[in-house]
C-alpha cells in the first residue's frame, strides 16, 4: 500500500496495469539475457520468443541495449520501496532502500548482467544517469519531502539527498562481490541501512 500524499506521483497508487506488448517484449528479453547473456541476445530472438513479429520490436527498440536498458527500468522500479504512511517517513524510507538493494543484489537479470557483461552499466556509473536511476530519484524526493515535514528528516533541497541515497545504494549494490570477504550480505545490508538512516536524519537528533 502507497502512502497517500499530494506530494506523491500521480501512479504510486494506481493498480498494476494490464500487460501490454511491451511487456511482453521486455519478458521475453529477460529470459533471454538470462539464458544467453547480452552479447547473444539479439531483437530476432526477443521477438521470438514474445510471439510477435520483428518489425514490432525494431518500432520499439533500435539495438539490444535499448531493451534491455528499459528491461532494467522495469525491473528497479518494480523494486522501489512503496510507503505505508504508518510511521516516521525516515524510518520507512530507510527500510524500503535496504530493502530494494537487497532485492536488485540478489535479482538474476543483474547478477547475470555484473558477471557477464559489467560493460552494459559503466556508463550509468561514471558517465551520465539512466531512466532507471531518475525514476529511482523521482521516487525517493516526495518521500523525503514527508519526512522533511513530519521532522524525520533533515533540512536541505530534497532531489540532492534522494540523489546522494542512490549513490550509496547502488555503490553497496555493485560492489557488494568486492568486499564480500570483508561483508557478508547481511552485514552490508545492517551497514546500508546505518548508513542512509545517519544520512538523512535530522543534525540536531
Amino acid at each position: 500500500m502507497s502512502i497517500r500524499n499530494a506530494d506523491l506521483p500521480a501512479d504510486a497508487e494506481t493498480s498494476a496495469a494490464p500487460r501490454t506488448v511491451d511487456d511482453q517484449i521486455l519478458d521475453a528479453t529477460r529470459a533471454c539475457v538470462l539464458e544467453f547473456g547480452l552479447r547473444r541476445t539479439t531483437l530476432a530472438e526477443i521477438a521470438r520468443r514474445a510471439g510477435v513479429s520483428r518489425p514490432t520490436v525494431y518500432r520499439r527498440w533500435p539495438d539490444t541495449q535499448a531493451v534491455v536498458a528499459d528491461l532494467l527500468t522495469r525491473e528497479i522500479r518494480l523494486a522501489l520501496p512503496q510507503m505505508s504512511g504508518a510511521g516516521p517517513a525516515r524510518e520507512e524510507l530507510v527500510r524500503g532502500v535496504a530493502g530494494a538493494a537487497e532485492t536488485v543484489r540478489t535479482h538474476p537479470l543483474f547478477v547475470k548482467i555484473l558477471r557477464s557483461d559489467p560493460e552494459l552499466l559503466i556508463t550509468y556509473i561514471v558517465d551520465r544517469l539512466g531512466a532507471s536511476q531518475r525514476a529511482i530519484i523521482e521516487a525517493l524526493t516526495p518521500v523525503i519531502r514527508i519526512g522533511q515535514r513530519d521532522g524525520s528528516i533533515r533540512g536541505g533541497d530534497a532531489a540532492g539527498l534522494a540523489t546522494m541515497v542512490l549513490l550509496m545504494a547502488q555503490s553497496a549494490v555493485q560492489s557488494a562481490g568486492m568486499v564480500a570477504e570483508l561483508l557478508s550480505a547481511e552485514a552490508l545490508n545492517v551497514e546500508l541501512t546505518l548508513a542512509v538512516d545517519a544520512y538523512l536524519t535530522p543534525r540536531n537528533t
